[in-house]
């Protein structure tokens, strides 16, 4: 299986994006989860949503907005209403900040290991 991250953004408007994603996807939708993490001397989270595969195909999406949300905000709190609007418990990690990392792909292979550990998405088959 091909897990691949969709950055949407930093989770301002994208948020919205997000939400709208989950809501239109609603039979695919796998999990809800926040990436919590120290930037800057702030405590900020990724939040991300994971879609089963479409079809008969190999690929599942995880659509995240990286390091712009304030735990417990409003937009954190539209994030978990939309959540329980479709069942689903908020996967809460605390995980390095992106800023540790040289390239983007390896931030996101270090979160798919992650992810993968803890059962969130699926090990390779």
């Amino acid at each position: 299986m091909i897990q691949r991250f969709i950055e949407l953004g930093e989770g301002y408007s994208d948020l919205y994006e997000l939400i709208e994603l989950a809501d239109t996807n609603e039979a695919r939708l796998s999990k809800f989860v926040a990436l919590k993490t120290v930037k800057n001397d702030q405590e900020i989270c990724s939040l991300a949503i994971v879609l089963q595969p479409a079809g008969e195909s190999n690929f599942q999406p995880i659509y995240i907005c990286r390091e712009g949300i304030r735990e417990h905000s409003k937009r954190w709190d539209l994030f978990e209403q939309c959540a329980v609007r479709h069942n689903k418990e908020i996967q809460l990690l605390e995980v390095r900040p992106s800023s540790g990392f040289n390239e983007i792909d390896l931030y996101y292979q270090y979160l798919t290991g992650i992810l993968r550990l803890q059962h969130i998405i699926p090990a390779w088959q």
